[in-house]
């Protein structure tokens, strides 16, 4: 396969276009080569759909790793909690996670999964190691957003269950959660923001997200700066969007408390 060059290109291009001034001329031959050339857009698109596939199933295997978590550890924390020596034996559980998962880079943890325990041999193995490795990841700091959310209702909220006959579950579930989830919401944002940029790491088990495609077209057009600076601008985008829908979101759960 020849190697298109900016001679070869300009030979065809309009009279202005060939006129130009050389960083222009340089610029518009590196978008055509990341985006128009042999439809290397598609490298995006595909990649899209890998790191927002990544990130869905991450983002679910973290909230209910977290969760569960948490309520261990706020059930063990609570008057007959330590008293307890079941709930002691998944507290002390959940201390080694935490301690495990929030004192290691995530990058290690997904070369430690993807070449060490999983070894994936397929796409499908790769996205499942990915998802696994983040959601375990995120799993960590859910837990302790989550914590601090339920911590900050009042025990007669939990009373209140109690007295109209609901058991610990039925309470946490219908009474406690749904008032502490309004309480964690920007924080759960954040670590979802947070979530979608770290899947930027699957690159390293060879995953193709979009930024092992922006890779690989660096790798064939030997020119770095529009890949990763159209890269940069599409995690932006994407940022972007959900920032302003978090914002909404929150909004409409405060006018439903008036």
């Amino acid at each position: 396969m020849t190697v298109l060059t900016i001679q070869s290109w300009l030979e065809g291009a309009p009279g202005w276009l060939q006129s130009a001034p050389e960083w222009l001329q340089n610029l518009l031959f590196q978008l055509y080569q990341t985006f128009i050339y042999q439809n290397r857009w598609t490298f995006f698109t595909d990649g899209l759909k890998i790191t927002f596939i990544v990130t869905r199933g991450a983002l679910l295997l973290g909230v209910v790793i977290g969760m569960i978590v948490a309520i261990i550890r706020t059930a063990y924390d609570s008057d007959g909690g330590k008293k307890n020596p079941f709930f002691a034996i998944l507290n002390w559980i959940c201390q080694v996670y935490l301690t495990v998962i929030r004192g290691t880079p995530m990058m290690v943890q997904l070369l430690i999964m993807g070449f060490v325990i999983m070894v994936p041999k397929s796409n499908a193995g790769m996205i499942a190691c990915g998802v696994i490795t983040l959601g375990i990841n995120s799993g960590a700091y859910v837990a302790e957003i989550a914590r601090s959310g339920l911590m900050s209702i009042s025990k007669g909220q939990s009373e209140a269950g109690r007295s109209l006959g609901f058991n610990y579950v039925q309470t946490m579930w219908y009474i406690v959660i749904p008032q502490a989830f309004k309480n964690i919401l920007p924080a759960l944002g954040n670590e979802m923001i947070t979530l979608l940029k770290d899947t930027s790491l699957v690159s390293v088990i060879a995953l193709r997200d979009v930024t092992k495609q922006a890779q690989n077209i660096v790798s064939k057009t030997y020119q770095a700066y529009v890949p990763y600076i159209s890269l940069a601008l599409i995690y932006l985008v994407i940022v972007m969007v959900l920032t302003k829908l978090l914002g909404i979101l929150e909004r409409r759960l405060r006018k439903s408390d008036h």
